[in-house]
């Protein structure tokens, strides 16, 4: 079987994280969204939110699986059965981080880093950006899986 997994914080999942994992679970049987936990981190969605954001968007694809983790991504990988990353890049400096990212990985494991562009549509949407637009009240909703739209945001009137 072939599984991999596709890590972030999606704070919350954009609309470019989904065009990702729906090009990548055509490439393997199984893929695992993997949302890292950083306790340094602030998030803006807690972990619960951005789980069901993900499992209510995919909830009609069994091959897709959404799990929490925290430490290396690669040891993840190894507990999880793994052998692929699936990253997505949206630009020259998405490459430049990934790539480094991906050479340690295989320093460190066996596992292979997939990488996937993101589609042209796409490509401007960033997680942060997101955050920003929903924090000054602007119109989030051509940015985000209907999931996101329609769970309402912590702290706002549901639209």
């Amino acid at each position: 079987m072939k599984r991999a997994i596709f890590p972030g914080s999606f704070d919350p999942i954009t609309l470019g994280h989904y065009d990702i994992i729906q090009r990548g679970i055509s490439l393997f049987d199984e893929l695992i969204i993997a949302i890292g936990e950083n306790t340094d981190k602030s998030y803006m969605f807690d972990l619960q939110h951005r789980m069901k954001f993900i499992t209510e968007a995919f909830r009609d694809e069994p091959r897709i699986k959404v799990q929490s983790y925290s430490g290396l991504t690669v040891d993840f990988c190894r507990r999880v059965g793994a052998d692929f990353i699936l990253r997505g890049l949206r630009n020259p400096a998405d490459f430049e981080f990934e790539k480094a990212i991906a050479h340690t990985n295989r320093k460190l494991s066996e596992i292979e880093t997939v990488f996937l562009l993101t589609s042209s549509g796409k490509s401007y949407i960033s997680s942060s950006i997101v955050r920003d637009v929903i924090r000054n009240g602007g119109d989030y909703t051509g940015l985000v899986p209907e999931t996101v739209r329609f769970q309402g945001i912590p702290g706002k009137k549901d639209t």
